[in-house]
């Protein structure tokens, strides 16, 4: 049985660290009013005035929110969420 993942990637400390520090919401202020909206929003409204804003820029530099979604695209696969629970329980144990 072979135990290789399909690609090895280095992956830097400062992006484990963005990771674990990205806060679960995020704080947005337009026309005077400030409101949060889910770190992972692409557009959030303006509960004063209606407007509706961009919040992600999609552009050619990739965010911290690109690599949680493709994390999130992952989990789509059959069996993927209930793998990714059992870790999060592993971790949440080891935290304890």
């Amino acid at each position: 049985m072979s135990t290789q993942l399909t690609a090895e990637v280095e992956v830097p400390q400062a992006l484990l660290e963005a990771i674990a520090s990205l806060p679960t919401a995020r704080e947005v202020a337009h026309c005077g009013t400030t409101f949060t909206a889910s770190p992972f929003d692409i557009y959030a409204t303006c509960p004063a005035c209606r407007t509706r804003l961009k919040l992600r820029s999609f552009g050619a530099v990739a965010e911290i929110q690109d690599v949680f979604d493709a994390v999130f695209a992952w989990m789509n696969q059959p069996g993927a969420a209930e793998v990714a629970q059992k870790r999060r329980e592993e971790i949440a144990e080891d935290t304890d």
